[in-house]
This record gives structure tokens, C-alpha cells and sequence, in this order.
């Protein structure tokens, strides 16, 4: 068995010459074990403070969006409680107004039905005083033509009746009544 060295199992001799310098092989199909596995450990050893730096900050600005939104989630629920409170206070004074609205539209309602009423029972009033007072200047103006056409008949009747001898006595028996009554006038005087 042939004893080798850890340097010849990592790079065979062959590639000890080109190698003499420090440095990594970048090649990506010549990458070797070793290689791989010392960046992978520098990598680890001085990207994990900062890995752990970048996770405890995400952590912490996770959980500060998680403790905002919790506030504004509570702060949301306390104005939708709010919003609420105040909406069924509107909906009760809508109702209110709306009852007071119907109540003031049924007075208005029955206060114009009874002016209507009132207006109505003044002109069946008016109507009929002009009913009566047409119907009386109607019965005057028939009384005034019976009395106009008596007249004028018995005047005719008293014309073509009428003889002087008749007309003097009429006159007697007028100016004896006018007479009577001046002595009544006179003695109820006394």
C-alpha cells in the first residue's frame, strides 16, 4: 500500500507545479472537495453573525408588523364598534323623525280637512242667505206686481164702476175716516 500524504490525496503531484501559488481554483469542474468545503466554512463561520444579525432583524420587524396590525385590527373593531353604536342612534332618531314627519303630516291633514270643512259650511252658509235673500227680493217683486196689477184692476173696476154720484161718497166717507182719526189723535194727547 502505497502511504500518500493528505496534500497528494486532495491534489495529486501532477498538480503541485501550477499550483505553487496560494489561491482557489476557479473552475467550476475543478473544484475539488477541499476547496468546497473551505468556502463553504468560511461562509458559515463569518456569514452567520451576520445571517443571525439579518434573521433576529426580520424577526423583529415581523413581529412589530404583526404587533401594528393587532393595534390597528383592536383600534379598527373599536371605531366599527363606534360606527355601529352611532348607526343605530341614527336609526333611531330616522324613526323618530319619520314618526314625528307622519304625526305632523296627519295634523297638517285633518287641519286642512277642517278648514276645508269650515270653508265648505261658510259657503253653504253664504249660499244659502243668497238663496233666502233672492228668494225674498223674488217674493217682494211678485208682491209688488199683484199689488201693481190689484191696483190697476181695481182701478179699472173702480173707473168703469164709478159715477159721480158714487165718487162723492167715497171722498165723504174717506174724509170722515181722516177725521175719526185726528180726533183719536187728539184725544189720546190729552
Amino acid at each position: 500500500m502505497n502511504t500518500r500524504s493528505i496534500s497528494e490525496i486532495v491534489a495529486p503531484s501532477s498538480y503541485w507545479i501550477p499550483a505553487a501559488s496560494i489561491g482557489l481554483n476557479t473552475n467550476i469542474l475543478e473544484i475539488n472537495l477541499i476547496n468546497l468545503i473551505l468556502v463553504l466554512g468560511i461562509l458559515f463561520y463569518y456569514g452567520k453573525g451576520v445571517l443571525i444579525n439579518f434573521l433576529q432583524n426580520r424577526e423583529k420587524t415581523i413581529s412589530n408588523t404583526i404587533q401594528d396590525a393587532e393595534e390597528r385590527y383592536a383600534e379598527a373593531t373599536e371605531k366599527l364598534q363606534r360606527a355601529r353604536i352611532r348607526l343605530q342612534q341614527a336609526e333611531i332618531k330616522a324613526d323618530e323623525i319619520r314618526i314625528s314627519g307622519l304625526t305632523q303630516m296627519d295634523k297638517e291633514r285633518q287641519d286642512l280637512v277642517d278648514a276645508a270643512d269650515k270653508d265648505l259650511n261658510g259657503l253653504e252658509d253664504s249660499k244659502n242667505y243668497a238663496i233666502r235673500f233672492e228668494k225674498q227680493r223674488a217674493i217682494e217683486q211678485v208682491r209688488q206686481q199683484v199689488s201693481r196689477l190689484a191696483s190697476e184692476r181695481a182701478l179699472e173696476s173702480l173707473n168703469s164702476r164709478l159715477t159721480n154720484e158714487l165718487h162723492l161718497q167715497m171722498i165723504d166717507y174717506h174724509i170722515g175716516l181722516l177725521r175719526d182719526m185726528a180726533n183719536k189723535s187728539t184725544y189720546h194727547k190729552i
